[in-house]
């Protein structure tokens, strides 16, 4: 009996593949669906557009959202604007919008962005990244309290046209339209809902390649095409299944085992001690990247609060070690505020040298005697880091330099990461770490953040007055030469006090299956979805 079944068994096995090649029993969309498996870091602190201000956020946000323009193959492009049409003077740029519906069909309007700029602009909303917004004219005065609303460079001509004044010429203004602060949200959800951000469902109405379909909160995040989108016709991606992975080690085990299509920032990245591995089977992808690790300092700290302190913990970092022995990814010492991929900023400026333990030594008992210490272990500084392997192998080794070079008591803080984000801003801590990534190609965006003390993004609590003179007076220099000297006259200011310590210019590093198309990070460290595909 048994084997006379096999020959029917064999027929309808034949059969049910006929059918499954013509797709009997199974749609067009779910026999051509392309799925790409990712992870992020960390849970997005927040999927607000103007309250955002880190990596794992953003990731999100740029593929959900679209603002007037984007970046492609690292030039501007229009996005949900069809034209723009800028004044002699470049003072004033009109943006006309494409006919572009928001996720639930309702039409994407000139009023939706203005209600997000001006949202972000509003003191009361709390956004970190205001200052963004600065370019435009009454920006600066209505965030900080002294202007109106009203008085805002931001006009509503219509459905469809925004015209946008700035107080001063800005180059770059077309690369800041296309930055996350910038991106419109959904008006009449926003005014129903001011909670309408925290989660996925009807309510997180979105104008970009994918909606939010899914988010379970600090395990995964679930993306899918925006049928209702412009250009949805150019986007392969069907779904993007996003897992929340903290550890870096067990990402790498993820790709390894084909549970993840990509690693590499911002989706995660690779466990360092797969870095020579990945180099060996020939598959690990190095790129230029216009960011920056660097530790703050609280400079309102019990010792941190000290110059020749800060000083001396700069110096007394051996950048070229931990690179060649821990991190292995070709980054380069980072001996200034800005990294040497920004254009005018390639060459060294001379403000310290790599691992200058003499001169370390000199600028610690400066420090000493001024704050009445006999003794180097008398200083205890904790170096506060957010969850990561990698954040904790670095802080391990730079640990270790301070106590043998300098014999001060250094102990590490290991919090999650809103945590870590929470005491940063409050300025609960010593010494923090950092990752500042462009938000566009210009030195401005590394050295804008501490032009106050109030600066949304300014965790030192340090300012200086001729420091934001000189910011200040860039803004208005319309010689790029110039400009640019003005910009390094204020770097110097800054690496005189070291309110930072810069430690070394980021690469991107990442690996892909071979079947993940288009998905390469560009300077600026983004990943467009949009672009990408699979093909299996």
């Amino acid at each position: 009996m048994k084997k006379n079944n096999i020959p029917l068994l064999s027929l309808l096995l034949a059969l049910a593949v006929i059918l499954a090649a013509c797709n009997f029993g199974v749609s067009k969309n779910e026999a051509s669906l392309k799925e790409i498996n990712l992870v992020i870091p960390s849970e997005p602190p927040s999927l607000h557009p103007q309250l955002a201000t880190d990596n794992a956020s953003n990731a999100i946000l740029q593929n959900v959202f679209e603002g007037l323009t984007t970046i492609k193959d690292g030039k501007v492009v229009y996005a949900a604007a069809k034209d723009i049409q800028v004044s002699e003077d470049l003072l004033t740029y009109t943006f006309t919008l494409r006919d572009a519906q928001w996720s639930n069909g309702d039409p994407v309007t000139a009023e939706d962005f203005a209600y997000a700029w001006k949202f972000a602009l509003n003191p009361g909303n709390g956004s970190k990244y205001a200052s963004i917004f600065y370019p435009i004219k009454g920006a600066e005065n209505y965030s900080l309290g002294k202007g109106r609303e009203e008085d805002l460079g931001i006009k509503v001509i219509n459905e469809k046209t925004l015209e946008v004044t700035l107080e001063h010429p800005t180059p770059y203004f077309l690369e800041l339209t296309a930055f996350k602060t910038y991106y419109p949200i959904h008006k009449a959800s926003a005014e129903k809902n001011d909670k309408w951000y925290t989660d996925a469902g009807e309510t997180y109405i979105t104008n970009g390649p994918f909606t939010l379909a899914d988010w379970r909160h600090s395990s995964s995040i679930t993306l899918e095409k925006n049928r209702n989108y412009w250009d949805a016709e150019n986007v392969a991606l069907n779904k993007v299944n996003i897992s929340i992975v903290e550890n870096e080690a067990t990402a790498s085990m993820m790709f390894d085992a084909g549970e993840v299509d990509f690693l590499g920032a911002p989706f995660q990245t690779i466990g360092l001690d797969k870095i020579n591995e990945y180099k060996d089977e020939g598959i690990l992808n190095i790129s230029n990247y216009a960011a920056i690790y660097a530790y703050t300092f609280n400079t309102t700290g019990e010792f941190t609060s000290n110059a020749n302190i800060r000083k001396a913990l700069t110096l007394a970092i051996d950048r070229q070690g931990l690179i060649d022995n821990i991190i292995k990814g070709e980054q380069t010492p980072a001996l200034g505020m800005v990294p040497s991929t920004v254009p005018g900023f390639e060459e060294d400026r001379g403000y310290f040298t790599d691992n200058n333990i003499k001169e370390a030594k000199t600028a610690l008992e400066a420090g000493m005697e001024e704050l009445g210490i006999n003794n180097p272990s008398e200083i205890k500084i904790a170096i506060s880091i957010n969850t990561s392997e990698g954040h904790g192998v670095i802080a391990q080794y730079i640990q270790e330099g301070w106590h043998k070079n300098l014999g001060i008591d250094v102990s590490i803080d290991n919090s999650e990461v809103q945590v870590f984000l929470d005491k940063l801003t409050n300025l609960d801590y010593d010494i923090g770490r950092v990752g500042w990534v462009a938000d566009y190609n210009d030195a401005y965006t590394f050295l804008e953040p501490y032009d106050s003390a109030n600066n949304g993004n300014n965790v030192t609590g340090w300012e200086n007055a001729s420091y934001a003179a000189l910011l200040k007076k860039s803004i208005t220099e319309k010689e790029e030469k110039t400009r640019i000297g003005l910009l390094k006259q204020a770097e110097a200011i800054a690496m005189a006090e070291f309110p930072i310590a810069p430690i070394y210019n980021y690469t991107n590093l990442y690996v892909k299956k071979d079947y993940v198309k288009n998905m390469e990070p560009n300077a600026l460290g983004s990943i467009y979805l949009k672009y990408v595909d699979v093909d299996k």
